[in-house]
């Protein structure tokens, strides 16, 4: 399955939240929303079908390179499959934070390492594999082809177009379908699998979805996605939508 390319399968859903924060957790220093209720609360906040394409490699021998990996949610989550993973992001508090998390758990194969994942070179870490969760840009891409030798696997979670539609702003780290694939095809990549998981969260009142989004308001308020919000739920809407674009692809 692995090496089986798969065209677009997007999932949409729409849930009814008829509590006030409705289970959403604002995820801080990331352009995104998390969304965790019940069950799903006890999990990493990563999607199970990129952990599940992850999984089908051969992690046990390989060395990982995880870019923009924050405070190393995806790393740590990687770390116990692994050969070795290096996790790299800008923010020096992050690194420090992935670097306790890390010892606490006893994870003597992560490493943390301050460095612009859109700057520097991924050759110097010498990746068998370069995986993303939720941070993407042309320069990530551009740099994972050249790192990776034919073969290698590069894995990501980025934004996706319909990412926050409701504010009438499209994300500028945002990818649809058409530009990953020519991104990646142009980067020396064949792309094996490439979905879209979309989730549509529903509200009762303009108070429940403001409450939703009230972690991103001064963010929202300096690029002028919150005034457009705010024009939306005066015009009757009610939903926010978070939009992901799961790939996985082969330097050729």
């Amino acid at each position: 399955m692995a090496n089986d390319e798969r065209g677009i399968s997007t999932t949409e859903r729409t849930l009814t939240s008829p509590n006030v924060i409705g289970g959403m957790t604002l995820m801080g220093g990331q352009d995104t929303i998390e969304c965790v209720t019940g069950a799903a609360a006890k999990t990493t906040g990563i999607s199970p079908t990129f952990l599940g394409l992850l999984a089908a490699e051969p992690l046990a021998g390989l060395s990982v390179l995880d870019v923009g990996t924050g405070w190393g949610r995806l790393a740590l989550e990687l770390a116990p499959r692994c050969r070795r993973i290096v996790g790299i992001d800008r923010e020096r508090s992050l690194i420090e934070d992935a670097r306790r998390r890390a010892a606490a758990a006893g994870m003597a194969n992560a490493e943390f390492v301050v460095a612009d994942a859109e700057a520097c070179e991924y050759q110097t870490f010498t990746p068998d594999m370069v995986v993303a969760h939720l941070c993407m840009s042309d320069a990530i891409i551009e740099r994972a082809g050249r790192a990776l030798a034919p073969g290698r696997l590069f894995g990501f979670v980025a934004f996706e177009a319909e990412q926050w539609r409701e504010t009438g702003r499209r994300s500028r780290f945002s990818y649809d379908e058409a530009r990953a694939r020519a991104l990646l095809d142009a980067n020396g990549f064949a792309v094996e699998h490439l979905e879209v998981d979309r989730d549509t969260r529903r509200y009762d009142s303009v108070e429940a979805a403001l409450a939703a989004v009230v972690g991103l308001e001064d963010k929202w308020r300096s690029d002028g996605r919150w005034f457009r919000y705010i024009k939306f739920l005066e015009e009757g809407g009610r939903t926010l939508t978070r939009s992901h674009l799961i790939v996985k692809a082969r330097r050729r």
